[in-house]
């Protein structure tokens, strides 16, 4: 008796533990002609198009293939391995060939255009006139207005940039994986917390080794940085991390970089926009590549001046404790730490014991249930791609199921870099029957060892309260179109629900609800709460200007013509230039490594962090005037935020939250950029 495809079967949870990697194409070629045929259904129906059987048709076509291909990805990217790999690169192709078969399929646009054509006559909610809207610029925006020619252009553009994309990140994943630092000399630990040794010392053991062992993921490296008094140790650590993809080695990225950008300026050529960034952009609230560029100058205007005094300071301070001379890439993260606990007496590993990651895990439970009402109970019932993946019910004080949510902590070799959520099944309504989605959150944070829990970092603390924000804007969602629920919004929106949510680790009422010793269950104390407020902004002008240099880094690649950019590394720093603080490294580069806009979806769009941050700023200053659990602030943030999605242009829906325009000059307050007005 076969075997049959655990994909293809009906199934309510990502089954897991009984997928074989090789499931996964015949699956995904089923489903396909599956949708094909659905989507056949529509371009032969003999009735006039009308908004259900064309527009909400095909909104609904091949939900089956999006529930596989997000098991798949995900997978690729929080466990992976070879043969998953190898898997990709023959799997994306044949998925961008669908959808192109589908935004070029001209009966099919054709329906779709005369739904859009009577759009002012056939009284659609605003969900409705959104989603129709959508279809329609999904189909102009990839081509279905080309000429034959210029559409088997298209799809072979398409075809190469999602292969691109996929070994850019295998190259970084790789070379993540490649590095270690060995250490067997206990002196060069000199600085180095005990629990960073520890940690150190079980990764050893775990790779049959004696000594110590630091790479480069984040919970290694960024402790080695920040506490190593060994500066060459320092160095050769940073060089390593900095170099990832640039070491013209079989990982090298360069070439694909280069390529990317060419490509994705020929796509937006082609469908007559001047540069990818004008393509990019149309679709955001920004508009513009102008207005993005006036809005990081403005910014950067703001900060420059404070982020050189704060070098300056910096480099004194280094010279006057260690005579450095010249103030390198690999000594910021030590001498800031150093400068930190003597301006404020606060350190990470002074916090840590406070911030134990299962109760900092329930404390963010906590923040959502006075926030929204929110229950959290852990399963154990659920399927799982690791046994250190938690699942969790997320139910409303009444019962109600509201969600299914993952969660999964530490770094694997499996596992890329970085922090992020993500979905398994959108949240939807179809047929009168609600369907609510399955969110998972996927973070590298400090593991436990034999001595001591998972501690975290106060920034692990934020960047969990962080992707819990995104988590949530998911798990809320209220909306009938899977795909304008949750946060499915535009891209310099999504950071919004996420970011805002790291405001409540610096308040005192919020943290009262889980920062307590691991050991003695001791309240973190009142002192070290207000020394973490008033450390929000050291080196702020430092940290925005860093931020702020990735995003022009991004313009700089996907607003001009690329043709004549041959030299990854010389563009590189002439975008850098206005923002550069420390010395130039020859040997490292950063576009090699730039995951967020060569594999993830920020090309043209990492800007959307500070713009994020303005609107997180805003509506934080709101929450502030009420009360940081005021049920009325968190109520409409919700129903006006969270639950819409991307069913209506985002200004309105945060106007309708705010009451008014946000205002930009609330990042800069909050940053301490420029004063407070009464």
């Amino acid at each position: 008796m076969s075997r049959q495809n655990p994909l293809l079967s009906s199934f309510e949870y990502a089954p897991f533990s009984k997928i074989d990697p090789t499931d996964f194409q015949p699956a995904i070629v089923q489903s396909i002609e599956d949708a094909k045929a659905e989507i056949a259904a529509i371009t032969d129906n003999e009735q006039a198009p009308t908004f259900a059987n064309t527009i909400e048709a095909l909104e609904y076509a091949g939900m089956q293939l999006d529930r596989i291909t997000s098991i798949f990805f995900n997978l690729n990217s929080a466990e992976t391995n070879e043969q998953i790999q190898a898997l990709a690169q023959e799997i994306s192709p044949i998925l961008t060939d669908f959808s192109n078969d589908i935004v070029l399929n001209q009966k099919l646009f054709k329906r779709i255009e005369e739904v859009y054509n009577q759009k002012d006559q056939l009284q659609l909610n605003k969900e409705q006139h959104m989603l129709l809207t959508q279809q329609y610029k999904r189909f102009t925006r990839n081509g279905a207005n080309l000429s034959e020619e210029k559409k088997s252009q298209l799809r072979n553009i398409d075809k190469r940039l999602a292969s691109l994309s996929l070994k850019f990140g295998e190259n970084v994943l790789a070379e993540t994986n490649n590095y270690q630092l060995h250490l067997t000399r206990e002196e060069d630990l000199k600085g180095l917390p005990e629990g960073v040794r520890a940690a150190a010392a079980s990764l050893a053991r775990s790779k049959g080794k004696d000594g110590w062992i630091f790479n480069l993921h984040f919970p290694s490296y960024l402790p080695f940085m920040k506490y190593a008094q060994n500066r060459e140790l320092r160095r050769e650590l940073a060089l390593a991390n900095g170099r990832k993809g640039f070491q013209g080695n079989q990982h090298d990225n360069q070439e694909i970089v280069l390529e990317i950008v060419k490509l994705r300026h020929q796509r937006a050529q082609l469908l007559g926009y001047a540069s990818y960034a004008h393509f990019v952009l149309e679709e955001r609230m920004a508009q513009s590549p102008e207005s993005v560029q006036e809005f990081l100058n403005d910014l950067l205007a703001k900060a420059k001046p404070a982020a050189e005094a704060e070098f300056t300071e910096l480099e004194n301070f280094a010279k006057s404790l260690d005579g450095i001379d010249r103030l390198e890439i690999w000594d910021g993260a030590y001498y800031s730490e150093k400068l930190k606990q003597q301006k404020f007496a606060l350190d990470d590993e002074l916090l840590k014991p406070y911030f134990e990651l299962g109760r900092v895990l329930t404390g963010a439970f906590e923040v959502a249930n006075r926030l929204y009402g929110l229950e959290f109970t852990e399963v154990h019932d659920i399927d799982t791609y690791h046994p250190e993946v938690k699942t969790y019910r997320v139910t409303e004080q009444n019962g109600k199921e509201i969600a299914l949510f993952y969660a999964d902590f530490h770094p694997r070799e499996g596992k890329r870099g970085g922090a992020w959520m993500t979905v398994y099944k959108p949240q939807y309504r179809k047929d009168g029957k609600e369907q609510r989605p399955h969110i998972s959150i996927v973070c590298n944070f400090t593991r436990a060892t034999e001595d001591h829990p998972s501690l975290l970092t106060f920034n692990e603390v934020t960047t969990l309260f962080h992707e819990f924000g995104h988590a949530l804007h998911g798990m809320l969602a209220q909306t009938t179109y899977p795909s304008l629920s949750g946060t499915n919004v535009y891209w310099d929106f999504v950071e919004l629900p996420s970011q805002v949510m790291e405001n409540w680790c610096y308040e005192k009422e919020a943290l009262e609800l889980f920062a307590r010793h691991y050991q003695s269950g001791e309240l973190i104390p009142m002192d070290l709460v207000e020394r973490i407020k008033e450390s929000a902004n050291f080196h702020e002008g430092m940290a925005t200007v860093r931020q702020l240099s990735f995003g022009m880094l991004d313009m700089s690649w996907h607003f001009t013509d690329p043709a004549a950019i041959n030299d990854v590394k010389a563009h590189e720093e002439a975008a850098f230039a206005p923002t550069r603080l420390y010395p130039p490294v020859k040997e490292n580069c950063m576009s090699t490594a730039f995951s967020h806009i060569f594999q993830g979806g920020y090309a043209a769009g990492y800007y959307s962090y500070k713009w994020a941050e303005v609107l997180d700023a805003d509506t934080f200053e709101y929450f502030k005037e009420n009360g940081i659990f005021d049920s009325e602030t968190a109520a409409k943030f919700r129903e006006n935020i969270l639950s819409k999605g991307g069913t209506e242009h985002p200004l309105e829906l945060y106007k309708r939250f705010r009451g008014q325009e946000p205002d930009p000059d609330a990042l800069m307050r909050r940053a301490g950029l420029i004063k407070q007005t009464d």
